[in-house]
């Protein structure tokens, strides 16, 4: 029987709307915004903060600095008090909330490697979401971004995503072995959360 769904996504592709409207659908917990909100509340630090670190591997510079502080004397003395907010930090925190969210069951989870944290329990259905490069623009302006920043974050987001996988998972993103189901979302939002419903329900049996 499913109990989760987990979503994978390329940037823009409308994963956010196609998950909340599954979950009103469902009737189910929804994980996204709400994951962030609840690492950042763990970890005692701002949801910007975390967003601005999660699901990317982080900058050359930031890591660099992070080494010397492992490896200092001052470092190892003085990193407890600087409450580092890093993609390592991040990632475990939000493998204890994904792993915690699907042993409650009913509940839909938006990235954040909860895919591949969750890889074969047989009680959870892995979804990738994907468009075409233009549709994500075009939908990134519809919800308010120029085009010019709505194409650069296109070309960088999945970029950042693909080496944070690699990074944390050792696999190739989006691995597709990991997914049951691998969607267009110019299909249509509702099209698309009919597919994962029917899937659902025809696993259930």
């Amino acid at each position: 029987m499913i109990k989760v769904v987990t979503f994978e996504r390329e940037y823009g592709c409308g994963a956010a709307d196609i998950a909340r409207k599954l979950a009103g659908r469902l009737g189910w917990k929804l994980w996204d915004q709400a994951l962030t909100d609840e690492i950042a509340r763990l970890m005692d630090c701002s949801s910007r903060a975390v967003e601005e670190r999660q699901e990317r591997r982080d900058p050359f510079t930031y890591r660099l600095f992070k080494s010397f502080m492992r490896g200092s004397f001052e470092g190892s003395l003085n990193a407890p008090r600087l409450n580092m907010v890093d993609a390592d930090c991040i990632k475990k925190v939000a493998q204890q909330l994904v792993l915690a969210a699907a042993d409650k069951g009913n509940t839909i989870i938006v990235g954040r490697g909860s895919a591949y944290h969750l890889y074969g329990r047989p009680d959870a259905l892995h979804v990738f979401l994907y468009a075409p490069f233009q549709e994500k623009v075009r939908r990134l302006v519809r919800s308010g971004k120029t085009e010019k920043d709505a194409t650069e974050l296109v070309e960088t987001v999945d970029r950042e995503r693909s080496e944070y996988i690699k990074k944390h998972f050792d696999v190739d993103w989006p691995a597709r072995h990991y997914f049951h189901l691998m969607i267009n979302t110019t299909m249509g939002d509702e099209i698309v959360v009919d597919t994962i419903l029917h899937s659902v329900s025809n696993l259930q049996r």
